[in-house]
């Protein structure tokens, strides 16, 4: 009885990279979400705040994060296509997006001393969800490669 009952969780228990990715996945829109909301209410603190412009670009960045937290559980229950659209989507378009904006800031700065001049509470936390999201999706690549139901 006992040794039929674990065999049969672990014919359910998922291999160690489709965990790894699914894991990391999920780690990666819990910090696009924080830093998106984040950075919606430091727009909002502003007088001139446009709340009509920032609408439609939350419902986008809600629409991607849904999106990827589908396809990651389409991954883990087996579907490859997931699997390859994930590890395409998130190795170009989504690591892409998260690197211009870190990259920019270095290459037009003139010194880099001035890379930290100013910054917030609010910037630092940003910046670590930006850090950690970056290698959460380092981490979910390999592991989407290699991971097989």
């Amino acid at each position: 009885m006992i040794e039929s009952s674990l065999r049969e969780s672990a014919e359910v228990a998922r291999p160690r990279s489709v965990a790894v990715a699914l894991h990391a996945v999920l780690i990666a829109v819990y910090c696009g979400i924080g830093e998106t909301l984040l950075r919606a209410a430091m727009l909002l603190e502003r007088p001139e705040a446009d709340i009509g412009g920032l609408l439609p670009a939350l419902a986008v960045r809600a629409a991607v994060y849904l999106t990827v937290v589908v396809l990651a559980f389409r991954m883990a229950a087996g579907s490859s296509w997931a699997r390859w659209t994930l590890a395409a989507g998130l190795g170009t378009v989504g690591l892409l997006s998260l690197l211009a904006e870190p990259v920019r800031a270095v290459l037009t700065t003139p010194h880099l001393s001035e890379l930290t001049l100013g910054w917030t509470t609010e910037s630092v936390v940003v910046g670590a969800l930006r850090a950690v999201h970056i290698l959460a999706v380092l981490i979910a690549l390999p592991a989407l490669v290699r991971a097989r139901r």
